[in-house]
């Protein structure tokens, strides 16, 4: 069976795979239904070097 690439330029929420007409319509989305597991994962991001690394000056 082979299925139709029907809207498959349009975004798509990767937590609950709506689709929306824009980028802005997903980001208004997110921020509202998966509020919790966007804030959570913002907080958790740390940007540094990873351990061993090393620095060349």
């Amino acid at each position: 069976m082979v299925l139709p690439l029907v809207d498959e330029h349009k975004p798509k929420c990767y937590l609950c795979h709506d689709m929306f007409e824009n980028i802005e319509e997903l980001r208004k989305h997110q921020e509202t239904a998966h509020k919790e597991f966007i804030e959570f994962h913002k907080k958790s991001q740390q940007r540094g070097p990873a351990p061993g690394d090393v620095t060349v000056f």
